[in-house]
């Protein structure tokens, strides 16, 4: 299926490691302009020559979401280098799992913020896009109780509201607002093989939980992702995509 992506610019907050690189990578694979951002310059680096090696426009800058500023400068400038924005993508999480002021603080700065921030500064080119897309990456653990209750579900429960307030707000404006929640996602250097490799029985507990008798990839959650923001999605809006293979039960 052709998606309709060739020639649109996109813009991918955490873009090389795990789900927002299996994103860029997918999107650049489609024909689209990919911008990343991430806090390591070498690494955002390395994946830009990933992404142009594709045939299609590809740029990045080491940027900490958690900075408005920094993040503003960054998707004006790869609007003003691609010639507009059709499609953003809010993918980073400081992945704050706990009940502390420091994890609230650092849930509500990087997961909330970096969001309602990139959604601020992508809007003026978002306007003039004829296929315009706002994809928020949750959890399942924003509609369902887990070993994230606390201030990591509590943040990903108010992004789904947001993006739902979002969708509603823009749609008359031709900007499509859909969320995305990954189940347990499993890739090199993720939160789950550190798991693995440090809680080992909560990493049991959470593999039995799991009807398909494995976690999911970063490519299987790229595949929804990329899909909810193309063209071929147009009449999706406001919807919560969940990717999970069964894991949660809530109707």
């Amino acid at each position: 299926m052709d998606l309709g992506l060739k020639g649109k610019s996109v813009l991918v907050t955490g873009g090389t490691k795990g789900i927002g690189l299996a994103i860029a990578e997918l999107f650049a694979d489609e024909g689209a302009n990919v911008a990343i951002c991430a806090r390591n310059a070498d690494e955002v680096g390395a994946v830009v020559k990933l992404l142009a090696a594709k045939g299609v426009k590809a740029s990045g800058r080491a940027v900490d979401v958690a900075d408005p500023g920094a993040l503003k400068a960054w998707i004006e400038s790869a609007a003003g280098e691609f010639g507009g924005i059709d499609s953003i993508v809010c993918n980073v999480s400081a992945l704050a799992v706990g009940d502390t002021p420091e994890t609230w603080e650092k849930s509500f700065r990087i997961d909330m913020m970096h969001t309602v921030n990139s959604v601020a500064a992508a809007m003026p080119y978002l306007e003039k896009s004829k296929s315009a897309s706002v994809i928020i990456i949750s959890s399942v653990s924003g509609f369902e109780v887990d070993f994230a209750a606390g201030s990591y579900g509590a943040v990903k429960a108010a992004l789904i509201h947001y993006s739902k307030g979002l969708s509603n707000q823009l749609v008359a404006k031709g900007i499509r607002v859909n969320v995305v929640s990954p189940g347990n996602t499993y890739f090199e250097g993720g939160i789950w093989q550190n798991i693995e490799r440090g809680n080992p029985d909560l990493f049991k507990m959470a593999m039995a939980l799991n009807p398909t008798g494995r976690m999911g990839t970063a490519e299987e959650v790229a595949a929804g992702v990329v899909f909810l923001a193309s063209p071929k999605a147009s009449r999706i809006s406001g919807t919560n995509l969940i990717i999970d293979g069964a894991l949660t039960k809530a109707v």
